[in-house]
């Protein structure tokens, strides 16, 4: 077993995963139950890495592991762990433990390990925190699932905008122990506490003294409102290259800040979900799920694509006849499906990336279309040529060739066009266009392919 898991963790030679005679040692420290060398071995590690380690880990394994160390855990591995693996940590560990790992955590991630807790978990965690802390958080919690609330923290360096470098510096100095873990900019504010600019820290370090802050505030200031969606921050982070952003109420008063590893976080879900979607794969998904749970998310899809294939079946019984007679067709029948399937995927892929970052939009959307029909002309005619030779030599007859080389261009040609019209059509339509758009692209193409080669087949051969 141990490994097993070693192996599952890492390279030797690779220095950002467990090293495999590191897992081996923590393995063997919770089969002998040593609470004291587990303790030392996991304090040396990175909060990702003892997460990636529970994350991996059989459930028996885990259980253990937090019986003999889990009153040492603290906030930042739960904030690192799988939703999933950390709900279950989360219910193992006492009420005590669970209260004093949140106390070193910024506001952001409390409510990220809160908000998927139940009613009594919660309550004990809010009862931890101190009055502002608490205040804060559940401020954060009223707001949208999902939004820019959620996603900020309300430690924030703000100072006036007329005030100095110099007296910018002092004031950051003095308030040294009530700073965020982690900022990158001292936010400008009017009397009204709305946000006017920023200024980077270096910046703030290099001026001198008597420089106004205003004059040094950085041209790629924004601000966004508490319920836009964490979707949107991700791509106005990515868009505009930014570090840190302000966040303001209905009234555009300051309430806190976004900074780029959570930014990133959103944008790394967000790519993520794309992918499992695109597969037909439920975004709850995870390795950690058990067969049971990933049965259920995964049966719903594969339902759906019972159905597309049977409709594609439906079409292939309407020529019984002439797939009776020349058997030669069953054999190359496949092989348009296949092809416009994967050319569909192509496009496809193309036509999701595009509508996640935006580069595909209302202004584009046919100029795009136009090119990927005639990526499709393209492609059908180099492979029709070569189906078409090959369907000669194969069963020695220039109107199999010549079926099959037609049905190509005209399934290649669809695929193209499918792929990009329908994630446009479904997003247009307010659904994710990666949730179901490879089922419909697929029964398009079997469909089209299916019909377009039987049907000329009939027609030539018959």
């Amino acid at each position: 077993m141990a490994e097993e898991i070693a192996e599952k963790a890492g390279r030797d030679d690779d220095a950002f995963v467990l090293r495999k005679d590191r897992v081996r040692e923590i393995l063997l420290a919770i089969n002998r139950g040593d609470s004291a060398g587990l303790g030392r071995m996991l304090d040396q590690l990175h909060p990702a890495d003892v997460a990636d380690l529970m994350e991996q880990v059989g459930d028996k394994t885990r259980h253990l592991l937090l019986r003999f160390w889990g009153r040492d855990i603290d906030g930042e591995i739960l904030s690192e762990l799988d939703e999933g693996v950390r709900a279950e940590v989360i219910e193992m560990l006492p009420d005590e433990v669970l209260s004093e790992a949140v106390l070193d955590l910024e506001s952001d991630d409390i409510v990220d390990l809160i908000e998927d807790l139940g009613d009594e978990q919660k309550d004990i965690l809010l009862d931890a925190l101190s009055a502002s802390e608490r205040v804060a958080v559940e401020q954060a919690l009223s707001y949208p699932e999902g939004s820019a609330g959620r996603l900020m923290q309300r430690e924030v360096v703000r100072t006036p905008e007329h005030w100095t470098v110099g007296e910018a510096i002092d004031f950051v100095r003095e308030d040294a122990e009530d700073l965020p873990e982690q900022f990158y900019h001292v936010i400008l504010v009017d009397p009204k506490m709305h946000p006017t600019g920023y200024v980077t820290l270096g910046k703030l370090m290099s001026m001198p003294r008597a420089k106004p802050l205003r004059e040094v505030s950085e041209h790629s200031f924004r601000s966004v409102p508490v319920d836009l969606d964490e979707a949107e921050v991700a791509y106005i982070f990515n868009q505009y290259h930014l570090i840190s952003l302000p966040v303001v109420d209905s009234e555009e008063r300051l309430v806190g800040v976004i900074t780029i590893d959570d930014a990133m976080a959103v944008l790394d879900d967000e790519h993520e979900e794309d992918i499992l979607l695109l597969a037909g794969v439920n975004e709850e998904s995870s390795l950690s799920d058990n067969a049971i749970e990933t049965t259920k998310l995964r049966l719903p899809w594969l339902g759906v694509n019972l159905l597309t294939a049977i409709l594609a079946s439906m079409v292939i019984s309407l020529f019984e006849d002439v797939i009776g007679q020349v058997v030669a067709l069953a054999v190359l029948m496949p092989i348009v499906a296949s092809m416009g399937g994967n050319a569909g995927t192509q496009s496809l892929t193309v036509a999701v990336r595009a509508i996640a970052t935006k580069d595909l939009t209302g202004s584009n959307v046919w100029r795009v279309v136009s090119r990927e029909m005639v990526v499709g002309v393209l492609n059908g005619i180099v492979f029709a040529a070569v189906m078409g030779l090959v369907a000669l030599f194969w069963f020695g007859s220039s109107q199999i060739g010549l079926v099959i080389a037609a049905a190509m261009i005209v399934n290649l040609a669809v695929a193209a066009l499918a792929g990009i019209l329908v994630p446009v059509t479904m997003e247009k339509l307010g659904v994710d266009p990666a949730l179901a758009s490879g089922t419909f692209v697929t029964t398009v193409t079997d469909v089209v392919g299916f019909f377009a080669f039987l049907g000329l087949a009939s027609m030539v051969l018959m």
